[in-house]
């Protein structure tokens, strides 16, 4: 029966295999580790009024941060070749990267339907953009992120290999039917859905703003946005074709022959891989969004990064959008504070 989980630790303890999950995983906590605690702690500590993107970074940073901290864990189990944590520790940190992959794309699609907003109806989203409706979003978020990884709780498990010494932490179903509901209400609620939302957004964006100009620093929350949609479907895209074929083999057949199990194990091993690396990047594209901001304002780089978007109630007052204003010079003024989640 094939895994399917969230998180390299289900790459199979094969030395291959653990030791391309075990780069792989060193690699994401030196660089990601680091990287999102520096996110967190520049909005935490150097901003003093947080607009709305900003605390969508915020929790961003957090999810991925919950998901590294698991690392080490995984790690232990791939160097040993055994699970010594129990039950309970099987399925706690597989639920943890099941609800930060839900919390990441849900505050993504959350992003791009904020600035959707913005640009279609500018006093609306002014309207909208206040402290307790951003709040109650992302406390919305990350309920309806726990409730969509319940299924790891249900199918995760430890079984003991034929050896009495051996420990998998993997998944089991009572079905094949179980199996199949599980790769695909994992893809259409994880990948499918969330995404059609935000490429439906962007391209409404993209034509509503085709011949307008901006103002260098929407200009860079709208390169900051693209560059985290883009990363997180690059890495994930590959995992969730993988377990859509899975579905669709155990629908083709009966018995899944060997062959292609083997195969589909092998290609699940390797996209899980890629897809923790998602839980690093982010900071880095922050850096690149940045530009020159990076040589200017050091270590308050983010923060000064994510400072113009304080002001977009005030440019949605005066017939902008999130993105563009009708000069292309307009700074916030004193009246923008109640947009800012400080």
């Amino acid at each position: 029966m094939v895994n399917n989980t969230t998180s390299p630790a289900a790459l199979s303890p094969a030395p291959s295999r653990s030791s391309l999950a075990i780069i792989v995983l060193i690699l994401a906590l030196i660089v990601g580790l680091p990287g999102n605690s520096f996110v967190v702690w520049s909005i935490l500590a150097k901003m003093q009024k947080r607009s709305v993107t900003a605390l969508m970074v915020l929790n961003l940073a957090v999810a991925d941060l919950a998901v590294l901290l698991t690392a080490p864990f995984f790690l232990h189990y791939l160097a040993r070749g055994t699970w010594i944590f129990q039950l309970f520790g099987c399925r706690l940190f597989f639920y943890i990267c099941g609800v930060s992959m839900y919390a990441s794309v849900l505050l993504i699609t959350a992003m791009s339907l904020d600035r959707s907003l913005a640009v279609a109806r500018p006093f609306v989203s002014q309207k909208l953009r206040t402290k307790t409706v951003a709040r109650r979003v992302l406390a919305g978020i990350w309920v309806v992120s726990f409730l969509l990884a319940t299924p790891v709780l249900v199918y995760r498990t430890v079984t003991v290999e034929r050896d009495n010494r051996t420990m998998r932490c993997s998944t089991k179903y009572p079905h094949t039917n179980h199996q199949v509901f599980h790769c695909l209400f994992e893809s259409i609620t994880g990948f499918l859905l969330p995404f059609l939302v935000v490429v439906l957004s962007y391209s409404d964006i993209r034509r509503r703003l085709q011949n307008r100009r901006f103002h260098s620093s929407r200009r860079r929350i709208g390169r900051m946005v693209a560059l985290i949609i883009l990363a997180f479907a690059a890495f994930w895209l590959p995992y969730h074709a993988v377990i859509l074929v899975d579905a669709g083999s155990l629908l083709a057949w009966e018995a899944v022959p060997k062959q292609i199990t083997q195969k589909l194990n092998f290609a699940r091993s390797v996209t899980i891989a890629v897809a923790f690396l998602s839980s690093s990047v982010n900071p880095v594209l922050y850096a690149c969004a940045g530009g020159r901001l990076l040589r200017s304002a050091g270590l308050g780089f983010v923060a000064k990064l994510l400072e113009g978007t304080g002001s977009e109630a005030s440019i949605s007052r005066r017939g902008g959008t999130l993105n563009q204003t009708a000069r292309g010079d307009a700074e916030p003024g004193p009246e923008d504070s109640h947009d800012t989640l400080g």
